[in-house]
C-alpha cells in the first residue's frame, strides 16, 4: 500500500507540476481505484495532503522564477478554495458516495470536452 501511495504522490506532483493539477483529477480517482479507497475518505485524503503546501510550493517557485506566477490572483484563490472545501466538505457528508462517483465522472467529462473543442 505505501507504494501506490507514494506512486500516487509522484503521479500527481508530476502533473501538477506540468498542468496544474493534482487534488481531485488525479489524487481522488487514484485512491479509489488503485488504494481501494471510499470515495469520501479519499476527498477527505487528498485534502488532507494539500495542506502541507510544500510539493505545490516548490513547482510554484519554478513558475514564479521564470514570470508565469500572479501571486495576487493565486491569494484570491486560496481564499475561495478555502471557504469552498469546507462547505463542499459539509455538502459530501449528505450525499451519496455513488452519485459523488458519478457527479465527479460527469464534471470531467465535461471540462475535457470543454477543452478539447475550444
Amino acid at each position: 500500500m505505501t507504494f501506490i501511495l507514494l506512486a500516487i504522490g509522484l503521479g500527481a506532483g508530476i502533473l501538477s507540476g506540468l498542468f496544474g493539477i493534482g487534488g481531485g483529477i488525479v489524487i481522488v480517482p487514484a485512491l479509489i481505484y488503485l488504494a481501494k479507497f471510499p470515495p469520501l475518505r479519499a476527498a477527505g485524503t487528498s485534502l488532507a495532503a494539500l495542506v502541507i503546501p510544500v510539493a505545490a510550493a516548490i513547482g510554484a517557485l519554478s513558475y514564479y522564477k521564470a514570470g508565469q506566477l500572479d501571486i495576487k490572483a493565486a491569494l484570491f484563490i486560496v481564499v475561495g478554495m478555502t471557504i469552498g472545501a469546507a462547505l463542499g466538505a459539509q455538502i459530501s457528508l449528505h450525499v451519496d458516495a455513488s452519485l459523488l462517483k458519478k457527479g465527479f465522472a460527469v464534471l470531467m467529462v465535461v471540462m475535457a470536452a470543454k477543452m478539447w473543442f475550444s
